[in-house]
Parts: structure tokens; C-alpha cells; sequence
């Protein structure tokens, strides 16, 4: 029998309202089949707090205000916090679960040994639009997909242990999230500012405090994560990029380097050489760009990250990542 679950999606904007409602009434349905339950949590915008509460009046989802910092991370804690489930489910607000994700996250907690599980996501572009050039793609996905919160080349292709979960679709035992404090609220999205790996540190943590526990990945939980045209620039891709090298040096500082860059030294040594050699074989010079454009910005953000927070420990103060 599947544990009882919590489904969190998070919120702050209304730019995205379309999506937000998608993924919300997907998650809502899948939920009552499962006796789960939805929680939406409104991260410090009271006109989107206010719509959305007229808009689900109910149908069962709850809907409340982030109680914490403001940015994503604070969200996700609040949703946590008030999860009634033994299994908390952190869906963002432009993923749409597609049939079976819910009952796909929940049945490997059978096995007391996993701790967390996490799913899929296939990049669903704007209308009108397809890939871009600033995300070359393989056979199957693109190497850099990442950049937009998707599954991507390099990263696992089928079930099995990973370090971390993408944070669009994971899940956790409700006791590891309390027994570890959350999420690191220093971490993390706050608006429109492109930081992250606040699930990868969480994860490395959780992992640490109990020995012999399993993070598992499973593609059949699998969502379809929306990209705003916005997304689809070079500019976003140096900045998304640059902005996960700094979030990956607070990572470091925090459990440091060694788990920090475990998988990313295989990825930048072999899958992203062999991306750069199939483009420039293809005679797609954007395509080779691109990938030589993330690896340089996210390599000057992780520079940029270890040496400020070098000088914030010279100072004695605490690391920010801003």
C-alpha cells in the first residue's frame, strides 16, 4: 500500500497562470485518486494568493501564504511544514504531471530504504516556437536541458540511485525533510534571479544523516515542464549558467567540494566533449557555442562563488549567494 502524500506546488507570479492552473488541477485529480492531498503555497503576492483561493474554492486544495523568507526555498518549507502526507511531493508551477506520475513517485517507498524519489521532465516549448540553438539536443535530449528544468543528456536514463533530484518533480519521506530542517534558505530561486541546487545540497544532507538510504530516480514519474519564451535566449543561457556555478560553490562550502561536483566532473569530462564533437561534426556551429558558452559562464559563476566566499570566511561573516 502507497504511503499517504502531500503534493506542494509553489507559486509567485501570475505571468505564469495558465501553467500554474494546469499543474495544479493535473496534480489535484491524480491526488484524489491516490488519497493524497494539494497544497499551493504563495510566495509573498497576495493578489495571486487571493486568485488562486477563488479559483480552487472547493475542490479540496489548500492554499496559503509562505510564512518564510521570500524565494522558493522558503515556499517549500512552509509547504512541507503543513503537509498532512508521510510523503512530501514538490511539483513547480509550470510542470504538468502527465497519467501515472503520482502513483510512479509513491510506489518505491514501499522499500523502507528509499528516501526520496523523483521523476522526469520533457521540455514543452512556447507556441510557435521549437528548440533553440542555444539548446543542441542528441538523438534523445539535449545535453543542456537542464538550463530549463528538464531531464537532459548526462543524467540518468533509467531507474537507479542518483545523489539529487531535479526540483521540478521530487519527493521525500516528510521525516527526513523535518529531521534534516529543510531547505537551506540561502539557496535557492527567489523571483526571477536563475539561482539553484537547493534540492542538490538537501539531498547530499539528507543522504548523510542516514547511511544506507536511497535517493532514487524513476523517468516514469514524468512531467511536461513549460519554457517561457524568455528562456530561450543566449543571455538567459550565460546567466542560468554563471548563476548555477555560484549556486554550486555555496553548495560547496556548505557540504563541500568532493559532493558538491560529483557528477558534474563526469558530465563537463565526457558527455559534454561528445556533445561539441556531434555538433561540430553536423556542421552546427550555434550548437557547439552554446555548450562552450555554459561550461566557460558556469565555470567564471563557481570561480566568482568559492573566491567570495573565501573572502566572507577571511572576514568572519556568513556566505551569501546573491
Amino acid at each position: 500500500m502507497s504511503p499517504r502524500a502531500t503534493v506542494v506546488v509553489c507559486a509567485y507570479t501570475q505571468r505564469r497562470w495558465a501553467e500554474l492552473t494546469a499543474a495544479i488541477g493535473e496534480a489535484a485529480e491524480q491526488a484524489r485518486d491516490a488519497q493524497a492531498d494539494v497544497v499551493v503555497i504563495i510566495d509573498h503576492n497576495d493578489v495571486l494568493l487571493e486568485r488562486v483561493r477563488v479559483a480552487f474554492a472547493g475542490t479540496g486544495v489548500r492554499v496559503e501564504p509562505n510564512t518564510g523568507p521570500r524565494g522558493l526555498s522558503g515556499a517549500r518549507n512552509t509547504g512541507w511544514r503543513l503537509a498532512r502526507g508521510e510523503v512530501v511531493i514538490f511539483l513547480d508551477d509550470d510542470a504538468r504531471p502527465r497519467p501515472g506520475w503520482l502513483a510512479a513517485l509513491l510506489a518505491p517507498y514501499a522499500d523502507p530504504t528509499i528516501i526520496a524519489v523523483g521523476g522526469s521532465a520533457a521540455p514543452v516549448w512556447p507556441a510557435g516556437r521549437t528548440r533553440p540553438p542555444s539548446l543542441p539536443a542528441g538523438p534523445a535530449r539535449g545535453e543542456l536541458d537542464w538550463v530549463v528544468g528538464c531531464s537532459f543528456t548526462g543524467q540518468a536514463a533509467g531507474a537507479g540511485p542518483v545523489r539529487n533530484l531535479m526540483g521540478c518533480n521530487m519527493s521525500f519521506r516528510r521525516d527526513a525533510l523535518a529531521g534534516s530542517g529543510g531547505f537551506a534558505e540561502n539557496l535557492g530561486r527567489v523571483g526571477t534571479l536563475p539561482l539553484g541546487c537547493e534540492e542538490t545540497e538537501l539531498c547530499i544532507r539528507v543522504r548523510r544523516s542516514r547511511p544506507g538510504a536511497v535517493i532514487l530516480f524513476d523517468p516514469a514519474a514524468a512531467v511536461d515542464h513549460h519554457v517561457s519564451a524568455d528562456r530561450l535566449s543566449w543571455r538567459y543561457l550565460a546567466s542560468r549558467c554563471r548563476s548555477e556555478g555560484l549556486s554550486k560553490a555555496a553548495v560547496a562550502g556548505l557540504v563541500g567540494a568532493d559532493d558538491a561536483l560529483e557528477t558534474e566532473r563526469g558530465y563537463v569530462r565526457r558527455v559534454l566533449p561528445r556533445a561539441v564533437a556531434r555538433e561540430l561534426g553536423g556542421a552546427n556551429l550555434p550548437g557547439a557555442a552554446a555548450i562552450v558558452v555554459a561550461v566557460a559562464a558556469a565555470g567564471f559563476g563557481y570561480l566568482q562563488g568559492r573566491l567570495a566566499g573565501l573572502r566572507t570566511r577571511r572576514a568572519g561573516r556568513v556566505p551569501v549567494t546573491a
